[in-house]
């Protein structure tokens, strides 16, 4: 059960009784108890709920497994190019690049991967539903690492040490394969049906096909097993929410009143993580000028719902649950054009560039822009409604900094920011 959960059931007090309490509580208590208290709702982040499409989730093995991968450079299509490329612990699991740069320049920002085991959809688009199918398609994206999985089959038979961690924490299937026999690059490649690649796999044994695409999905939900490691800690806002009074500055709880009340910020950055999860269009011009050109969601919730190894696909683990109920119900709108999913706020001071191309170079630009929405390009049916110029003054935009800066948290354990030292 979660910590906030557990706060509510253990006691047997309804949320709502307990809100209304805080409520009366509130107008007789001082205002920065008041303030404290609002903190609380918000703080810590729960734990981490199971993810029962990923039945190795929680396996310490597979953890380790998809760490040694995550920082393998030999999954990528020329050899050089790891998850970790464009998302470097040092850099909070992002690349401070306001577009990433693989095997091509990217047209997004790369987000961090810290946390990201909280998501209910993945990539700034949302064309995924679990992590560990997220973690697949970079892979084989020509932009990013442009491999494929008939490579990546490869890359393992060639590593022993990786062949016996993949069969130690999945099955024998590696070992039904002759990497002599199996093309360097096959793979479905969505919308280029005569794409070399694509030509390449379409002339391999439906059998062997379905095997490639276990050993990939395998491969995945390991990766997914190690980012689930990946979790922050407590901030200095989650002890100043905690009763320690000085653990973030004036300026900073300035600014978190600013961002409950008058600013607005609680529309689309509610909750523990600070993000309602959801897609929202903010008009933020495209990078170097034009009209705005990217789909967004839009796009991405076409794709999620045929992807092979989301929550309802033959490789999940539980291909009847909520999750893929969801995604099978998924309405693709035209109302979705344009708009990006809302990115949480924990550690937010450590990822900059910020928006979905790096629009922004600093939090201070960021909240600029929502304090005049100066520029901003949403119109007719794509408009969102939920947003309106904040007009801050200066120093609301640096109280409101100070506040997203006590957000920062610690760096996971050691251990986790390279590859396993047995590997």
């Amino acid at each position: 059960m979660s910590r906030s959960a557990w706060r509510f059931r253990s006691f047997g007090i309804s949320r709502v009784w307990f809100l209304g309490l805080l409520l009366a509580w509130s107008c007789s208590a001082p205002a920065g108890e008041t303030l404290r208290a609002r903190a609380s709702a918000l703080s810590p982040v729960p734990n981490l709920e199971p993810d029962p499409t990923n039945r190795v989730s929680e396996n310490l093995s597979a953890a380790r497994f998809g760490q040694a991968l995550f920082f393998a450079p030999g999954l990528s299509g020329e050899g050089e190019l790891s998850c970790a490329s464009c998302h470097q612990p040092e850099a909070g699991f992002t690349d401070n690049a306001a577009v990433s740069l693989g095997n091509e320049a990217g047209q997004r920002n790369a987000p961090t991967v810290l946390d990201s085991a909280y998501e209910r959809w993945f990539f700034r688009d949302g064309r995924a539903d679990t992590l560990w199918g997220q973690g697949l398609q970079p892979l084989e994206s020509s932009l990013e690492m442009a491999g494929s999985r008939t490579g990546t089959v490869r890359f393992l038979l060639a590593r022993p040490d990786l062949r016996k961690a993949y069969s130690e924490v999945f099955d024998n299937t590696l070992e039904s394969f002759d990497a002599v026999q199996l093309p360097e690059h096959a793979r479905p490649v969505f919308g280029e049906a005569g794409h070399p690649h694509a030509l390449a796999w379409d002339a391999l044994d439906p059998a062997v096909r379905a095997n490639i695409d276990r050993v990939f999905a395998n491969l995945g939900k390991a990766l997914a097993a190690y980012e689930r490691k990946l979790v922050s800690g407590l901030s200095p806002f989650d002890l100043w929410a905690a009763g320690e009074k000085n653990a973030i500055s004036v300026s900073a709880q300035r600014g978190f009143e600013l961002f409950v009340d008058s600013a607005g910020c609680l529309r689309c950055h509610s909750g523990p993580r600070f993000t309602d999860g959801e897609f929202h269009n903010l008009g933020v011009p495209p990078r170097g000028g034009g009209s705005p050109w990217d789909p967004a969601r839009f796009e991405g919730a076409r794709r999620v719902r045929v992807d092979p190894f989301g929550s309802a696909g033959i490789h999940s683990d539980d291909p009847e649950g909520d999750r893929s109920l969801a995604t099978r119900t998924l309405r693709v709108s035209g109302e979705d054009w344009g708009a990006f999913k809302t990115p949480s706020l924990r550690n937010v001071a450590r990822t900059g560039p910020y928006m979905h191309a790096g629009q922004f170079a600093t939090l201070h630009e960021v909240l600029s822009y929502y304090s005049t929405l100066e520029g901003a390009m949403t119109g007719g049916h794509h408009a969102e409604q939920t947003l309106q110029a904040a007009d801050l003054t200066d120093r609301q935009i640096d109280d409101l900094v100070a506040f997203l800066e006590s957000l920062t948290t610690a760096d996971p354990p050691a251990d986790l920011l390279g590859p396993p030292a047995s590997h």
